[in-house]
């Protein structure tokens, strides 16, 4: 099992968890099989607010991601296309069984002390505390 903490825009966050965000767009594609997300809200939230599992991952020309995402992609084509923007590649995390925390958490409690650019592995042990 393969965890990523993924610092995402607090709009976002919020089409994720009441479901109309359905994929996670990405430039790159993480190296390792991602089985789980944590979802880290950024400014002015700054916490993790919950996370979801990972069901599938996209990787294809920015049209085909589009057209194979769009009913459940949470935004708008014009920010899509801006975002991949001089891209041949793009990805995309479909997400399934989202969570929000009661209780958001900090970064400290998975061993961190910044907020990742693109998305931080993080390690087992750090999960079961």
């Amino acid at each position: 099992m393969c965890t990523i903490l993924l610092s995402i825009n607090p709009n976002h966050v919020e089409n994720i968890l009441n479901g109309t965000k359905g994929y996670e767009y990405r430039k790159n594609v993480c190296r390792r099989k991602i089985d789980k997300i944590l979802i880290y809200s950024t400014n002015p939230v700054m916490k993790v607010v919950g996370e979801a599992e990972v069901e599938d991952v996209l990787i294809d020309d920015p049209e085909m991601i589009w057209k194979k995402t769009e009913k459940k992609s949470g935004i708008e084509k014009s920010f899509f296309d801006r975002y991949f923007e001089d891209r041949k590649q793009a990805v995309a995390y479909k997400l399934k069984n989202v969570i929000q925390y009661g209780e958001p958490k900090e970064l400290r409690d998975y061993g961190l002390r910044n907020a990742p650019q693109s998305f931080q592995y993080i390690e087992e042990s750090w999960l079961s505390g």
